[in-house]
């Protein structure tokens, strides 16, 4: 089974363009399953169920989601293997742009927004830097010279990926993605492999629970404004 992970901003129209890969798989009659990992509330896994294929979801509710990501993602996988599925993707909110849900040795796709503004390439961190492919969706509805521009900055952010414009509406530049993912991704034992980034090296107090403000209730990891 090959695990392709997804990852990017709210909104910015992953579950729309996985749903087209998807189809696209299955006029190929490869068995595809689907995970969504997401913060308090998402019915994604019914329009995954809808499409016919094994779907499952999970909600990471007062965790940070990341984390909760990659302490599943093993039993995500088992689940994977059980299915006899020859794909697996999961999809992540991507809510912190400290931390990135992405595996070293596993294919990492980041889905970004062309609306979300012209420097959110340079504002998202490791979750669009360190990403093997990266898709800018809603391009079609700015002009030439809005998407050159951002594709550059996305460019600047990630300079060793693969930058594709795709339409998870009318599935233009889909079929091409689908190649590359069967092209670039592989079989893996997900035990067997390493996060890309580290996640934050310690904890505050707020990561514990506080609530009370100020200095005397600040323990752990401190960092002040200059």
């Amino acid at each position: 089974m090959r695990l392709v992970t997804f990852a990017g901003p709210p909104a910015s129209g992953k579950t729309t363009v996985i749903c087209k890969i998807i189809k696209c798989f299955q006029q190929e009659d490869i068995s595809v399953g689907a995970v969504k990992f997401d913060c308090l509330q998402t019915e994604d896994d019914k329009i995954f169920g809808d499409m016919g294929i094994p779907s499952k979801k999970g909600l990471s509710a007062e965790l940070c989601p990341d984390h909760y990501y990659i302490t599943n993602i093993p039993d995500v996988y088992s689940w994977g293997k059980k299915n006899d599925l020859r794909y697996l993707f999961t999809e992540s909110a991507g809510l912190c742009n400290r931390c990135s849900p992405y595996i070293k040795n596993i294919l990492s796709v980041c889905i970004i927004d062309q609306l979300s503004g012209i420097n959110s390439p340079q504002k998202i961190g490791p979750l669009l830097k360190l990403a093997d492919m990266v898709l800018i969706t809603k391009g079609d509805i700015v002009s030439q010279a809005e998407r050159e521009v951002f594709y550059r900055r996305v460019q600047m952010s990630n300079p060793h990926g693969e930058i594709y414009f795709v339409n998870g509406l009318t599935g233009q530049g889909i079929f091409e993605i689908c190649e590359r993912i069967k092209a670039l991704s592989t079989e893996r034992v997900i035990e067997e492999q390493t996060l890309r980034f580290p996640m934050p090296m310690a904890l505050c107090s707020y990561c514990l629970g506080e609530t009370k403000i100020g200095e005397e209730y600040q323990i752990g990891n401190v960092k002040k404004i200059g």
